[in-house]
Formats: C-alpha cells, sequence, structure tokens
C-alpha cells in the first residue's frame, strides 16, 4: 500500500477503506509517514470530507494508537460527559459528585485550558493539596470505594491525536468536522465509559460558532459513538456569553460549591440538571429524565452531592475545608467593579473575548507553557437581558494589578446595553443519532 494513493484517491473524493485508515494513522503514529504528505491528505479530507464510516474507522484507529483505559472493573454502567469547551464552563466540578451521589460511578479524564477555553483539571488543581495525577490502578480503585474520580489525561493517550492535532494546527486545517469529531470522540472512548452525554456549545465563545456546524458535529460525534458500540448523545448548549457568573479558576471552584449547595447561577444550574438527567437515564438509574431530575435535585436539596464533593476532594489529597469555607481559596490582590457607562439592558456579552480577557489576567494560557494565576478572573454581575442602571457593576475584575485599562477597554468593547435585549435560549437541541 502506497501512501501516495490515498492521498490522492480522497483528494478525488472517494472514500478510504477500514485498511487504508488504518494504514495511514498506524504509519503516521510511527513515524514511517512524514509531516508533509499527512499535511497533503488532511487538506484533502477538509475539503472532501469523509462519511460516517470513515469517520467511525479514524477514531477507531486513533482510540487504540496508544493506551487505552479498562473501566470493566468498577461495578454500574460508567457514563462520560464531554464539552466541546468555552468560557465559565463548570460543569464537570459539578457534575462529577452531583451524578455520584446517585451511586452512579463517574471515572473522568480531563485536560487543560488553552487560549479563551477553561481546563477542568487547572480548577481542581487550585483546591490545595488536589492531586490530578493518579495511576490507572489508583484511578479505578478509588472509583470502586468512592464513586468518582477526576483525573488528568494519560501521557499515552491516543498518541495519533497528539500528532495530527499539532499538523492540524500548522495546517489550516483545524475547522474539519470529521477531523474534529474524531479527534474528541477517540479520547472519550480510549477513556473507557459505556455511555457518553456530549455538551456540543454554539455561539461566539464556541468552537463551532453557528447551530449549523454546531449540529453537523453533534451528529458525527454521536454517529460515531453508536457505531463504535458506545451509547452517546449531544446536547446544543449556548456559549453567546460565558455560563454562570464566575470567569477563573478558584473562582469557579466557589461557583461549583454555590452550585451544588442549590444556590448556582439559573443557567449554569439548568445546564448540569440537563446534562446530568441524560447520564442518570443512561446508567439506567431512572426511566425518564423527568424523574432522573428529581433525583439530581433531592440530593442537592439532602445535601449529598456536595457531600460527594469533599469526598472527592479528601480521596485526591485535596483540603476539602474549602467547601465549608471558600474564603480559603485563592483570592486576588485587587477586585475592581467596572461600571455601566449608560443604563439599559445588556444585550451581547461576546463570550470568547470575555474569555481572552480573563486569560489576560492571567486566568487562562495562550501557550502550553504559561502558568496560571488561581485566584484572578472575572465575575459578571449581569448577563444578557438584565437590567442595568448607569454606574452599576457589570463585573468585577480579580487581578493581581490594578493596572487594568486595557482590560477593562476590551470588556467595554464587547458587553453592549441596548434599549431592551431578551435573555437567550440555553439548551437547543437534543441529538440521539
Amino acid at each position: 500500500m502506497r501512501f501516495v494513493d490515498i492521498i490522492e484517491k480522497k483528494r478525488d473524493g472517494h472514500a478510504l477503506t477500514t485498511e487504508e485508515i488504518q494504514f495511514f494513522i498506524t504509519n503516521y503514529t510511527n513515524g514511517t509517514i512524514p509531516d508533509y504528505q499527512v499535511s497533503a491528505l488532511l487538506m484533502a479530507i477538509y475539503y472532501q470530507g469523509m462519511t460516517s464510516k470513515e469517520c467511525a474507522d479514524l477514531t477507531s484507529a486513533m482510540m487504540y494508537s496508544g493506551d487505552t483505559v479498562d473501566l470493566s472493573s468498577i461495578k454500574g454502567i460508567k457514563v462520560d460527559k464531554h464539552s466541546t469547551g468555552g468560557v465559565g464552563d463548570t460543569t464537570t466540578l459539578v457534575l462529577a459528585p452531583l451524578v455520584a451521589a446517585l451511586d452512579i460511578p463517574v471515572a473522568k479524564m480531563s485536560g487543560r485550558g488553552l487560549g479563551h477555553t477553561g481546563g477542568t483539571t487547572d480548577k481542581f488543581e487550585t483546591i490545595p493539596g488536589f492531586k490530578i495525577e493518579l495511576g490507572k490502578q489508583e484511578f479505578i480503585d478509588q472509583v470502586n470505594q468512592k464513586g468518582v474520580a477526576v483525573i488528568g489525561q494519560s501521557g499515552n493517550l491516543t498518541p495519533a491525536d497528539k500528532k495530527l492535532y499539532s499538523l492540524r494546527d500548522v495546517t489550516g486545517t483545524v475547522n474539519s468536522i470529521p477531523l474534529i469529531a474524531s479527534s474528541i470522540m477517540s479520547k472519550k472512548l480510549a477513556a473507557g465509559a459505556d455511555a457518553i452525554v456530549l455538551d456540543v456549545k454554539t455561539g461566539d465563545g464556541a468552537l463551532m460558532k453557528t447551530m449549523e456546524d454546531s449540529e453537523k458535529l453533534a451528529h458525527e460525534m454521536v454517529n460515531i459513538g453508536n457505531q463504535i458500540g458506545r451509547r452517546t448523545m449531544a446536547i446544543i448548549s449556548d456559549m453567546s456569553q460565558p455560563l454562570g457568573f464566575a470567569i477563573g479558576n478558584a473562582l469557579e471552584v466557589k461557583e461549583a460549591i454555590d452550585t451544588l449547595n442549590g444556590h448556582g447561577p439559573a443557567d449554569l444550574t439548568e445546564l448540569v440538571l440537563t446534562l446530568g438527567s441524560q447520564m442518570v437515564v443512561l446508567a439506567n438509574k431512572a426511566k425518564t429524565l423527568d424523574e432522573a431530575r428529581e433525583k439530581l435535585q433531592e440530593v442537592i436539596k439532602n445535601g449529598k452531592a456536595i457531600e460527594k464533593f469533599k469526598t472527592l476532594i479528601e480521596a485526591q489529597g485535596g483540603d476539602s475545608s474549602v467547601v465549608d469555607h471558600p474564603e480559603k481559596l485563592a483570592n486576588a490582590r485587587y477586585q475592581i467593579d467596572l461600571p455601566a457607562q449608560k443604563a439599559g439592558y445588556v444585550s451581547r456579552i461576546i463570550a470568547d473575548q470575555i474569555g481572552i480577557a480573563a486569560m489576560q489576567l492571567g486566568a487562562g494560557r495562550a501557550t502550553k507553557e504559561d502558568i496560571i494565576d488561581p485566584a484572578v478572573g472575572i465575575v459578571l454581575h449581569k448577563k444578557v437581558g438584565d437590567k442595568v442602571a448607569e454606574g452599576e457593576a457589570l463585573l468585577t475584575i480579580h487581578a493581581s494589578s490594578d493596572q487594568l485599562d486595557a482590560i477593562k477597554q476590551k470588556l467595554y468593547d464587547n458587553i453592549e446595553i441596548s434599549d431592551s435585549a431578551k435573555q437567550p435560549q440555553l439548551i437547543f437541541k437534543v441529538i440521539t443519532e
């Protein structure tokens, strides 16, 4: 088999066979096929697309290019959740203990943040002592004993995806739906869950900016998961504005604690209950979504959810007293309000630009080598649709310096106030095929 023939076949719009895709992934992973040839194939895929079967074959080949996690020794149905990323997306911090409080095993692998998108592992690491790296057996034992574990991704999980992602980044082929879907699903499937709930974001702060592209990506990922034999469904949710109020690592941990105590922002709470209900049904712990939601609301109300969060923190070496005393989490030196320059209604908060402002404060990474300041970030006081008076605080900047003129201007440039505005829709669609 010659790789140039595979390039030409895809260039001309034909579907690749399972064997051709396996040949490509195996030989690129081991270094036999050079970057310049793979770049040509990626560009051909970018323009010609892939069939559902090709996507599933590509995902499977990448999934088995390195280690996979065998969760079969964990009792019960393991349901994973994945978000395509956004600003203020604190869902995993809430969902992991919330779902686990219903005796559903939660074995979660999460990533770090880059750019305007926050990382779950960075958020957990703001809890003093919390150890995000566990060995495979430690991970499995903790889920069996405590019901929940959240760890960083394994070093040799889907090495083919790591190589391909780096190449896509420098060849203008990042925004290919088949390549995005295969990349995400190869990591999720390698992590060993029995079923997967996907939160596909749409809007300014999302990977997919339009509803059309978000739907295409959701369908592609659901098809891949189901073809490979894992029950998979997706929700399309709004990321035109940040989720919740907090943007920044310690700030989001505090918001997660509030939400688990039943006092969280309305949109974060609703999304968590929507995603969580799907996870509970997939785990066969409820017959209907309404029943599942009631069960989730009950463990928030009776305190089991927040207790499970303490259990998770303690099991991974963290100081669980932060749950009752969130002031122990890192606090920024300066907390400065941003007053509204006119009265009206907040009509737009451009999520990715607000996320970039938080990153510039030190809450995120511009490059993988950047070090995060856990204390800094932004807390919104107004969301889209809210009324605001002139001089009233739109948000509070949590910063390590009071030299914030450029940041303030960026925030003003990306928060619009109009004579009228309505709250955006949070959940757009549920996709099961």
